[in-house]
């Protein structure tokens, strides 16, 4: 008999925990996490075809240096296109990136690198 009562008295304390509102329970409060502003990051670049000749300027205004590289491709088919070689591209810095095909240019883009 005892034993019967010290059950009923951990049966009936376990199903009072249970039935709490999840409210009321205790638990570790853990606010969400902001995720961090991204960086700006990237140099600006004006592109110029001229004939055959291409020419871009790049201005870095941010704090991280660039990595800018100028890819030239040509319009005709026995003429090579070029990919220039890296620019580190310092904050406050402007760079003169120059290429050229022997005939027309198709089209001309820069590349960025995060150093």
């Amino acid at each position: 008999m005892r034993l019967f009562r010290s059950l009923a008295s951990a049966t009936f304390a376990v199903v009072l925990v249970l039935s709490l509102p999840y409210e009321a329970m205790p638990y570790a409060r853990v606010q969400p996490a902001k995720p961090p502003s991204p960086q700006p990051f990237g140099a600006e670049c004006r592109i110029r075809i001229t004939g055959s000749h291409v020419t871009a300027y790049c201005h870095n205004p941010y704090p991280q240096t660039d990595g800018v590289s100028l890819h030239v491709e040509c319009a005709r088919w026995w003429d090579l296109d070029t990919d220039g070689a890296r620019v580190d591209t310092w904050p406050a810095m402007t760079v003169r990136l120059t290429g050229r095909c022997w005939e027309e240019v198709r089209s001309a883009w820069v590349s960025h690198q995060k150093r």
